[in-house]
């Protein structure tokens, strides 16, 4: 009974909560050329980009409207 109550007082993850606990990871385009530079840096996963989304605990995996699929660690 007791586990019933802890998990009814739990409370839910909205799409932007599970959007920022990921990152995107993008290539560095030259500014002069528009070519990759063979770098990448991490760009936040928009809500509005969230298709779908669950909560395991101590991870969340975020799948975006693109079909990208990402993980992210709860704190």
């Amino acid at each position: 009974m007791a586990e019933q109550k802890n998990d009814q007082t739990k409370k839910e993850m909205t799409a932007a909560e599970a959007a920022k606990l990921v990152v995107r990871e993008v290539p560095v385009l030259d500014k002069e050329t528009g070519q990759p530079t063979g770098k990448t840096r991490q760009v936040p996963v928009k809500p509005s980009d969230v298709f779908a989304y669950r909560d395991y605990g101590d991870h969340v995996v975020v799948v975006t409207k693109d079909g990208h699929k990402f993980r992210g660690e709860k704190n």
